[in-house]
């Protein structure tokens, strides 16, 4: 044990001169956090709308102002011809359009139905649907407060029947997407700078030879491996923390659960990337090659099929069978239940059993074949 103290010390002296690391390693987090915090976000505001108005009465705008008071849209511009409206779409200027009809008025008065027109911009698909979802609450809750109104005016008056569905969100009442991102990123910072920081440290030792000088040393191989993997261990501990107080301090995520079954339920995340980084580091010559091995074996795969940005379930069976494979899809999983759900390991125990398996054997081949490289 006195070999890996002292081998652990020589690794944490190493980091402190090399200050392009530290600044990978505890700075970057936060920072990457912050930016994908603010940036990875799926909610819609100010969707820029226009109007055409044929009716004109104090009806139609007051029924316009409705959109503008929910503080989803800005109205762009009303416009005066449909010519007008395809002109606006087609440059990208407006994602919806509302056409109001000309006997708008004269239809409520008389409580006979009539149809508003909403044209969209389906070159954005995702924006189109939640544009068109929150304009469609608009008029629902419109249409209820006009058939309220006018049965406060005649009582005996008989409406037409009407579903008033009472809904309720659990675990992010607010639907905001932040809740849902944030914890994402927690799990892919996690990924990138353990994964990052093992293989690039190897691989310096390499290419300035420090590793062949340790190699001729009485030091024995699981000696020095596990001197070599102790240190970022205990780097990634601090970036759960930092990454922990800043999502919930700044970004105000709720964290519902057990802030300890995060950091040990981590710990089991962190032997898959350390052993990751560690068959980088046997498989690469130099740090630039290490990166792209890293990036476009590891990064790009886990980001994609993970679940952190796509359903699994809209994409296609062969996929969904092959994301098992990646461990990143089980953290995410882990993080999000613990962050907004507030579950326990009861239901999250086979989660944590596979990110186990997926550790022990990831960890164990890769510290067998450095062993090898070593010999």
């Amino acid at each position: 044990m006195r070999t890996i103290y002292h081998i652990i010390i020589k690794e944490f002296l190493q980091f402190r001169r090399d200050k392009r690391m530290m600044i990978v390693s505890f700075l970057a987090p936060v920072v990457q956090l912050l930016l994908l915090g603010y940036a990875a976000t799926t909610d819609i505001k100010d969707i820029p709308m226009l109007v055409y108005d044929q009716d004109k009465s104090s009806s139609s705008r007051e029924f316009v102002n409705q959109f503008v008071n929910s503080g989803y849209f800005v109205i762009k511009e009303e416009v005066n011809s449909f010519k007008d409206i395809d002109h606006h779409i087609e440059d990208g200027d407006v994602w919806l359009a509302l056409v109001i009809p000309p006997d708008f008025a004269s239809n409520l008065l008389a409580m006979r139905q009539t149809s508003i027109q909403l044209l969209a911009d389906g070159s954005d698909a995702n924006s189109a649907n939640i544009s068109i979802g929150y304009a469609t609450q608009i008029i629902g809750k419109y249409s209820q407060s006009i058939i309220v109104e006018f049965k406060k005016r005649i009582p005996g008056m008989i409406a037409p029947a009407r579903l008033n569905p009472e809904i309720r969100v659990w675990y992010n009442p607010e639907l905001k997407s932040r809740n849902f991102m944030v914890p994402g990123v927690l799990a892919m910072v996690l990924l990138i700078v353990t994964m990052t920081l093992t293989s690039l440290g190897i691989v310096k030792e390499k290419e300035i030879g420090t590793l062949e000088q340790l190699m001729v040393t009485p030091i024995k191989p699981y000696q020095l491996i596990i001197g070599k993997l102790l240190p970022f261990v205990l780097i990634a501990a601090v970036d759960v923390a930092l990454v922990i107080v800043v999502a919930r301090f700044w970004f105000g995520v709720p964290l519902r659960g057990s802030i300890l079954l995060l950091l040990g339920l981590s710990g089991l995340f962190v032997l898959t990337t350390l052993g990751l980084g560690l068959f980088v580091s046997t498989v690469s010559k130099t740090q630039q090659q290490a990166m792209m091995t890293a990036q476009f074996f590891f990064f790009m795969p886990f980001i994609f099929f993970s679940g952190f940005t796509f359903p699994i379930e809209n994409m296609p069976k062969l996929i969904q069978y092959l994301t098992y494979a990646i461990p990143l899809r089980y953290y995410i999983v882990i993080v999000r239940g613990i962050f907004l759900k507030g579950v326990g390991i009861a239901e999250l125990w086979h989660q944590a059993l596979a990110l186990l398996i997926f550790g022990i054997v990831i960890l164990t081949l890769s510290v067998l074949r450095f062993r090898k490289r070593l010999g």
